[in-house]
């Protein structure tokens, strides 16, 4: 179903179109002119505008322009009994995507209206799919587990994916927040519609605001085209707000206008673009205590905070833990074209008992480990990380305070620790170092800085 805006100064044309159109499961708006076509794209997004080129009021050239500055992605085709070639070129030159001549047969009409349709939907596809080239999926494709808790993230999810309210998913890190957003979009109305995620703490906040809002040509040094945000590139589909509690402020006002007006507007522009994305926002922090922190934003939160998710961490639901294993032994010996391996009765006891402190991501990253270091098809304890294996993870630390006879290079055993410590904090988070960051309560750019110090990680 598509929303489509048809603008015709005749009323017997706009009552046609509107039955044509919705009798095809389409949800039509109508104006008479160009003053009142306006009004209605400044309170609303359409995937398709329809007008007549000859208007009582205005043009429909005029109407076309109007599209194409405020929403480029949207679709137009022009309607006229008076064609002659100079106004089709004109159109088509302002953006049109095709021409019909008044009188029309309606199949003709039919089929333009789908084709432009499609046209739009593979433009916002390869866009979305430009944006998420290389963007890893941790966790599994599906909702995994059949404890009670995790059946009753299922059932909500059943009830707000048909929904377009906007839904905050916490939990810790690696609980599976984004396959959950993933399984509200799939499962809902918009699941044919670009699903787009970006993670608000692992990009600068330089960057972040031009990602989420885009920007104009010229509006800053390096801005050599026009560039189309991330609320525009999900189109009518879903946009995943990954970490939203970091955010700097001056984003969260943005945010939180586009959210209650449905309006954005590029960085360096002057234009509202009207945006009809479902919003759906995760967190790994308290939100209500950052909003008594002053670190976020009271309105922002309740605006967000419409449905809120609990994600449960692993070691509250260890009955799925079984379901977990034989899902990604089965994954990743199919990723590395081998047969699954066995696990043998230890590394079965180990691998159930550890606590998990990363959850379903340090789950995987063990299991994808494991399997690709597994000699003669069986996973034993060698091949688990010392944390599973319950030996000290930080072996370079057992002896930091003694001072040997012969003494010792400070600085080279100082550097020793903390690689140790930062190559188990990205163990333990899946290589996800906004993750390893918070868990050494260091900044994300202190945290870079240390890695390439070092040179672990060259990875985002």
């Amino acid at each position: 179903m598509a929303s489509i805006l048809v603008v015709d100064d005749e009323q017997s044309m706009r009552e046609l179109l509107e039955i044509l159109l919705g009798t095809g499961g389409h949800e039509v708006t109508a104006a008479g002119d160009a003053a009142g076509a306006l009004a209605r794209l400044a309170g609303a997004a359409f995937d398709l505008v329809i007008t007549d080129l000859r208007l009582g009021r205005g043009s429909g050239l005029d109407v076309l322009k109007a599209v194409k500055a405020s929403s480029p992605t949207t679709e137009v085709v022009v309607v006229t009994a008076f064609a002659t070639t100079e106004t089709a070129i004109q159109a088509m030159k302002a953006g049109a995507y095709d021409y019909v001549l008044k009188p029309f047969k309606v199949e003709e009409l039919k089929l333009v209206v789908e084709k432009a349709l499609e046209h739009r939907a593979l433009v916002a596809e390869n866009r979305a799919l430009r944006h998420r080239v290389g963007e890893h999926r941790p966790g599994g494709e599906a909702i995994l587990g059949a404890s009670p808790l995790i059946q009753e993230v299922r059932e909500l999810v059943e009830k707000v994916a048909p929904t377009r309210t906007t839904v905050l998913v916490t939990g810790e890190s690696g609980t599976g927040k984004e396959v959950v957003a993933r399984a509200i979009h799939d499962k809902g109305p918009r699941r044919d519609q670009p699903f787009v995620a970006i993670n608000c703490g692992a990009i600068p906040e330089g960057l972040i605001e031009s990602e989420l809002f885009g920007h104009e040509k010229g509006s800053f040094t390096g801005a050599s085209e026009q560039k189309q945000g991330l609320f525009e590139v999900a189109g009518s589909g879903t946009l995943f707000l990954d970490e939203v509690g970091e955010l700097p402020p001056v984003l969260q006002v943005r945010l939180l206008r586009a959210l209650q007006e449905r309006k954005i507007r590029r960085v360096g522009g002057s234009a509202d673009l009207a945006v009809a994305a479902r919003i759906i926002a995760a967190t790994n922090r308290e939100l209500a205590e950052e909003v008594k922190a002053g670190r976020f934003r009271e309105d922002l939160f309740y605006r967000l905070n419409v449905i809120q998710l609990k994600m449960p961490p692993l070691r509250e639901r260890r009955e799925d833990l079984p379901l977990f294993l034989d899902h990604f032994l089965d994954r990743f010996a199919g990723e590395l074209g081998r047969p699954r391996p066995s696990v043998s009765p230890e590394a079965q006891r180990l691998l159930l008992a550890y606590a998990y402190p990363g959850n379903v991501r340090e789950l995987a990253n063990v299991l994808e480990r494991a399997v690709t270091l597994c000699d003669g098809g069986v996973i034993e304890p060698a091949v688990l990380p010392p944390a599973v294996r319950g030996a000290a993870p930080l072996p370079a630390a057992a002896g930091a305070a003694a001072l040997p006879d012969e003494g010792l290079d400070l600085q080279a055993h100082l550097d020793a620790i903390e690689r140790a410590i930062l190559e188990e904090a990205l163990g333990r988070t899946g290589g996800v170092k906004t993750e390893a960051a918070r868990l050494l309560s260091l900044t994300f750019r202190s945290l870079r800085y240390r890695l390439a110090k070092f040179g672990i990680g060259g990875g985002p």
